[in-house]
């Protein structure tokens, strides 16, 4: 470590704050918060780092600035704002470059409502934003049938309305709007269904409710029943899209829920706002991870965004496990248990069913990334020190030790190469011994890889448990591969994956990218020894038949089998036919064997 930041590491506070990494040409490198700015970065230059690219991160480091603040959560809301400005190479990459649209309520006299991509900083308010217009666009439409407002841009001052400067619209007469423009409506009545307007954005349906049952009861006083009647029809609106709306218990109030998932190249945050048993907002976030970040980091990083971004309203979080994190005014809980754990759930298939999109949409426009993707995990999920980007599996077919063969096939970033497959007849066992099989044939496929100087591959597939993994692994100590290769074995029955020298197998979750890569390869290799095995047992089946006439040999028989393609062609062929192939002698005989046998 170089002298200048032992002496900065040395001098550096206790306390919360942001630190920044430079190089050597003032580059920002990475920028990071801590609970401790002392505990943290000699975390960095003090400990043996297991990841690859934070070392090369490390040794990169020339200088060292911090920026102390008074809370942790102050440094994240700093940490944040700073990665956004500066965009450090090292640093999580948020992939969401989308612009949401927003609910406006514009602040001006009678103050219209409409949907809007641009926060102007007027005093307006701004709802949302919104993940999905379909959502805002119902929310507004709701909004349009019950309240009646204006939509024109005129400048509705008072000075302007009592100099007569405005006429009435289309809108009013077809009573869209009551015409405030003409002084046909009060600011105040205006006011208070803005005031029910806003309650409903918020999610508080019961307060519009009761706000237009009082106005009911009052027009019906008034024996106004048609407009009382118009009002009931208006809250049987507002109710029957509050039941769409509610899918979580009311008793939960306001709460703000998140969640993730990951994979070796991403994280996947799903944040849900609920207010009064309703979800009101849903947002997932993409992070792209630098410095294989784990969950814990990604969710962090990903609460403090997604709260800059739509405001913190609620007073409580859900989180799906603990976090070192403390929020002014806010309580962080882990539910276990009932609306509250379902809530959680709901969250992650949220998060679950948007990365599946993305990867969906990765694998059509970008194919190489998508297979990177996938290289990186399965060097992850299977403990290996490199990317498993050729791939050879094998599979052992026989039916009561009859013709046994063994099929490799080979896999190049994922799929499959089927020029490369190859097909073994087995040579030195007798009767069907699956594990000498294995033995015989991995020695002769990879003496001849050694041989010819060809490409070994990354990983070795198995189709078989133990005893299968361990007859290959004989062979494989022979040729002195052991460690210069992966090696291991797929179980069928419960898809366990076995490596050499441990007794326990991994299991892999069903929807795993990995096991279906694996499967892939099991499968067709199973395919491919099946439909050889067949071929073998068919070609062979023709040859005894053939083989039992007097004075008929190999050669012959392979002419008849060229000429005819089978063995009932052969049987119903005219003595002329037969003899312009093996002469008139040798057609009379077969003839006479047929005549015999049938």
């Amino acid at each position: 470590m170089q002298e200048n930041l032992k002496l900065i590491i040395q001098t550096l506070p206790n306390s919360p704050g942001v630190y920044q990494y430079f190089d050597k040409n003032g580059k920002i490198l990475y920028i990071g918060k801590a609970k401790s700015l002392k505990k943290r970065i000699s975390s960095y230059f003090n400990k043996t780092l297991e990841s690859g690219k934070t070392r090369i991160l490390v040794s990169k480091i020339a200088d060292i600035k911090t920026i102390n603040v008074e809370t942790e959560f102050d440094a994240l809301l700093l940490e944040n704002n700073l990665i956004k400005k500066y965009l450090p190479r090292y640093n999580v990459m948020l992939r969401d470059d989308k612009t949401y649209p927003w609910i406006c309520i514009k602040n001006e006299p009678f103050p219209r409502i409409f949907k809007t991509r641009k926060l102007i900083k007027d005093g307006s308010e701004y709802f949302g934003p919104y993940a999905s217009v379909l959502i805002l666009n119902a929310l507004l439409d709701l909004i349009k049938e019950i309240y009646p407002l204006r939509t024109c841009t005129y400048d509705l001052s008072q000075k302007n309305i009592e100099a007569g400067k405005f006429k009435v619209c289309l809108e009013y007469h077809i009573g869209n709007c009551l015409g405030p423009c003409e002084g046909f409506q009060t600011e105040e009545n205006y006011q208070k269904n803005i005031d029910s307007i806003r309650q409903i954005i918020k999610g508080n349906y019961n307060e519009a409710i009761r706000f237009m049952q009082d106005l009911m009861k009052e027009y019906a006083e008034k024996l106004d029943f048609e407009t009382a009647q118009s009002i009931k029809e208006k809250i049987e609106l507002v109710k029957n899209h509050q039941a769409k709306s509610t899918i979580v218990s009311p008793t939960i109030g306001n709460v703000d829920v998140f969640s993730i998932i990951s994979d070796e190249t991403s994280g996947f945050v799903n944040f849900l706002r609920v207010n009064n048993g309703a979800i009101i907002q849903s947002h997932t976030l993409e992070l792209k991870k630098k410095l294989e970040e784990s969950d814990e980091e990604l969710l962090e990083e990903a609460i403090v965004e997604i709260l800059e971004r739509f405001g913190r309203h609620s007073r409580e979080i859900f989180l799906p496990f603990e976090l070192d994190l403390e929020i002014p005014n806010v309580k962080i809980s882990v539910p276990q248990i009932g609306d509250k754990k379902r809530l959680i759930e709901l969250s992650e298939r949220n998060a679950k069913y948007y990365r599946l999109e993305q990867l969906k949409q990765m694998k059509i426009v970008d194919p190489d990334r998508h297979t990177n993707r996938i290289m990186a995990q399965m060097k992850k999920d299977l403990r290996m020190p490199v990317e498993p980007r050729h791939i050879e599996g094998f599979d052992n077919s026989n039916i009561q030790g009859t013709n046994p063969v063994s099929a490799c096939v080979v896999f190049k970033d994922g799929k499959p190469s089927k020029k490369d497959y190859r097909i073994f007849n087995v040579k030195t066992v007798v009767g069907p011994d699956d594990f000498a099989t294995m033995e015989e044939v991995i020695y002769r496929r990879y003496k001849r890889v050694l041989e010819e100087d060809g490409d070994l591959p990354q990983l070795i597939l198995i189709d078989g448990g133990k005893g299968q993994l361990g007859a290959a692994l004989k062979s494989i100590d022979k040729l002195g591969l052991r460690g210069k290769i992966t090696v291991i074995g797929i179980a069928k029955r419960l898809e366990e994956i076995f490596f050499p020298g441990d007794s326990i197998p991994l299991y892999l979750d069903k929807a795993s990218e990995t096991l279906k890569v694996l499967q892939h390869v099991r499968n067709e290799s199973h395919r491919f020894g099946i439909t050889k095995h067949r071929n073998l047992r068919s070609k062979n089946s023709f040859n005894s038949e053939l083989e039992g006439i007097p004075g008929i040999g190999k050669k012959t028989i392979q002419e008849l089998l060229s000429k005819f393609k089978s063995v009932k062609r052969i049987k119903s062929a005219t003595k002329e036919e037969l003899a312009e192939i093996v002469g008139n002698a040798r057609a009379e005989k077969i003839l006479k064997f047929f005549q015999n046998n049938s």
